[in-house]
């Protein structure tokens, strides 16, 4: 038997460019590296708030930056990001309090499709300028994850309620808890100790914690290179 697997924790929001980047390279090295991955969909605003920090595009410099980044970094890990044309209203005014909630009830009833549900989210906000806020919105983006037409109404009916909303306080609470400031959060548990890493980032750093070999962004195309 091999050494058991380190279990990595990903607190993230579709509201966050930044968390899909990193969405994307922890679910692409999950079966390279000796780890159990935990998808955790958190609430960007209530990390914000419990920590005091602000978004950075509310801090014009970091904003410019961010617009110019963001593209760069999609170009990088080979995730097709595009900025909403309306930034503002779309990012700091409609928010993603229900798209977070029905990514709660996924994770509680149908876990095996919490990635591609996450993901399609993620492609309508940040790829192709669609609304996450929506009912309808949501459903579509749950049904082209896989979901059924049934089974997508019937969790969107479940975000009103008392469990789906404190079962994502309480994970925002568990990524404050680990000192959360923003997302994307990796909380990393190796051989008894416990690290947390923010950003998408910090990945070579997380490589480098659990032993494992980094191989870039997109470790399919280092493969095919050797």
């Amino acid at each position: 038997m091999g050494p058991a697997r380190r279990t990595l924790e990903l607190f993230y929001d579709v509201l966050s460019p930044y968390s899909w980047l990193g969405f994307e390279v922890l679910c692409r090295y999950q079966h390279l590296w000796n780890i159990k991955l935990q998808l955790h969909p958190a609430l960007i605003a209530g990390i914000m708030n419990d920590s005091g920090n602000k978004p950075p595009a509310l801090v014009p410099r970091k904003g410019q930056y961010m617009n110019k980044d963001m593209l760069l970094l999609g170009q990088h890990f080979q995730v097709p990001l595009n900025l909403p044309k309306d930034f503002y209203n779309v990012i700091l005014k409609k928010g993603s309090l229900n798209a977070m909630r029905f990514l709660t009830a996924v994770s509680m009833e149908q876990p095996e499709l919490l990635e591609k549900v996450s993901r399609e989210l993620w492609m309508r906000i940040w790829s192709r300028d669609e609304d996450i806020t929506e009912s309808q919105s949501i459903l579509a983006a749950a049904e082209k994850a896989g979901m059924s037409p049934e089974q997508a109404q019937h969790l969107l009916e479940k975000i009103s309620t008392a469990q789906v909303k404190n079962k994502l306080k309480e994970t925002t609470d568990a990524a404050c808890s680990y000192g959360a400031f923003g997302l994307p959060t990796t909380v990393a548990h190796i051989d008894g100790k416990t690290y947390m890493l923010f950003g998408s980032d910090r990945m070579e750093l997380l490589a480098y914690l659990l032993g494992e070999k980094w191989m870039g962004p997109v470790p399919r195309a280092q493969y095919a290179r050797l």
